[in-house]
């Protein structure tokens, strides 16, 4: 039996979080420093982690401390947009992905899971709009809602961009997991407005993360708007960034554009490509590569029903 390939796909792909409780509120900026950013290396505390399920029992208590900082100091917005940052990253890599994998097993568990994903996700969502707010133009939301295109006359560097991702990446996996609701799809225009003025201001910023998301949302289809040889472009460009030594990307590229166009010998390339990596022949990049190498097993046991047989 064929199945119609996964419509939960990830927009933003294979990054996690640091998570530490500081007890005392005067020490923000040092506690946001280790709780919030992406685990793609540069020294992050998780970076070089070799164990996902220790990183996983870890971060929950983390992301609660900064909660907590938040109440105290609601219009802080570097906590905000480290909140922002650690829900979404552990939403997907430690909820969403979890309850994928439990969807063939456990169909009762991988829906509760993802309506989790869906909770945390908005939450992430919302203390990334909190955020742009407190830091730059406290009636974004309003101007978001009213003209999606002309909303950041005041988000105008480069410091806007990872408060623009951080806002605009749980609410493109929100959406992805809301198919069925038409006023969520609906608001796919304000996702799409935000990232491209973030690539606007700095393509490569982050070593590519803006290129992995924009790989998968220009596989959505010409009909749809998007564009493979766009999806191209940004893949080829990751990689260079990130001297190949990142996986993502390539499952990025199997998962959605490979099975898209039914491409098996593509796929089965670049999974098996993934599968093959020393992950510690790239140790800044560890973590997340194993999650990555995670997902494309799950794929390859899977694609016997993402495939149509010929």
């Amino acid at each position: 039996m064929h199945t119609t390939p996964n419509t939960y796909r990830p927009l933003i792909l294979f990054a996690l979080i640091a998570a530490l409780a500081v007890p005392h509120l005067a020490c923000s900026q040092i506690a946001v420093s280790l709780i919030g950013g992406s685990l793609n290396g540069d020294g992050n505390l998780f970076s070089q982690e070799d164990d996902p399920e220790l990183v996983r029992e870890a971060i929950p208590f983390g992301l609660k401390a900064m909660e907590a900082m938040i109440a105290a100091s609601p219009e802080d917005e570097d906590i905000l947009l480290a909140a922002a940052s650690g829900f979404t990253q552990y939403a997907y890599a430690f909820v969403q992905q979890s309850a994928q994998f439990a969807e063939d097993e456990d169909p009762a568990r991988a829906r509760r899971e993802l309506s989790r994903a869906k909770k945390l996700f908005r939450r992430a969502r919302d203390y990334g709009l909190r955020a742009i707010e407190a830091a730059y133009d406290e009636e974004f939301r309003q101007k978001l809602d009213a003209n999606p295109a002309s909303a950041f006359e005041e988000l105008d560097d480069e410091d806007a961009v990872p408060f623009l991702y951080w806002a605009a990446g749980p609410w493109a996996l929100l959406i992805t997991l809301s198919m069925d609701d038409l006023a969520m799809l609906g608001e796919l225009d304000k996702v799409e407005a935000m990232m491209r003025h973030a690539f606007s201001l700095d393509p490569d910023w982050e070593r590519g993360t803006l290129h992995e998301f924009f790989i998968n949302f220009e596989s959505r289809g010409e009909f749809l708007g998007g564009s493979v040889a766009k999806a191209r472009e940004h893949y080829e460009r990751v990689i260079t960034l990130t001297d190949n030594k990142k996986l993502g990307p390539h499952v990025t590229w199997a998962e959605s554009i490979a099975i898209s166009q039914q491409d098996r010998a593509t796929f089965d390339r670049l999974i098996d490509q993934v599968l093959a990596f020393d992950v510690d022949s790239a140790p800044e990049y560890r973590l997340v590569n194993i999650i990555a190498q995670q997902r494309a097993q799950w794929l390859k046991d899977r694609a016997v029903d993402l495939f149509v047989e010929e």
